[in-house]
């Protein structure tokens, strides 16, 4: 089966740290892009943090310099460090990854499930 599987959701408090982890299993050729993306009720679902196989990220605005993403391609895993966390952070984050199955297939995206964040004031 060919899954991504979010994990360190929660609850924290304004100020504090969560560590959010995405591992992509089953076969897979390549992966290109990973990364985080959030969606709080009534908002629009927005990019938290993305980074590439060679290491070059980019961040959402509103998270940079608070968040830290990182990977580690052996384990085809991407790990979401968010510190000074504030109440508007709340929202329901969603690993997204750019995925070749085959050398001979197109890249495509592939979603988790999603896994909540709730940041109290």
């Amino acid at each position: 089966q060919r899954q991504l599987v979010e994990s360190g959701g929660g609850l924290a408090q304004a100020g504090g740290s969560l560590r959010l982890s995405c591992v992509a299993s089953g076969t897979i050729f390549s992966i290109n892009h990973m990364g985080w993306y959030r969606q709080a009720p009534g908002n629009q679902r927005e990019l938290v943090a993305t980074i590439t196989d060679d290491g070059s990220s980019v961040y959402g605005d509103s998270v940079e310099g608070r968040f830290t993403i990182t990977r580690d391609n052996a384990k085809n895993t991407v790990v979401l460090q968010m510190n000074n966390l504030k109440p508007e952070d709340t929202a329901v984050y969603y690993c997204k990854a750019e995925l070749k199955i085959y050398f001979w297939k197109s890249y495509h995206d592939y979603w988790g499930q999603g896994t909540q964040v709730t940041v109290n004031s």
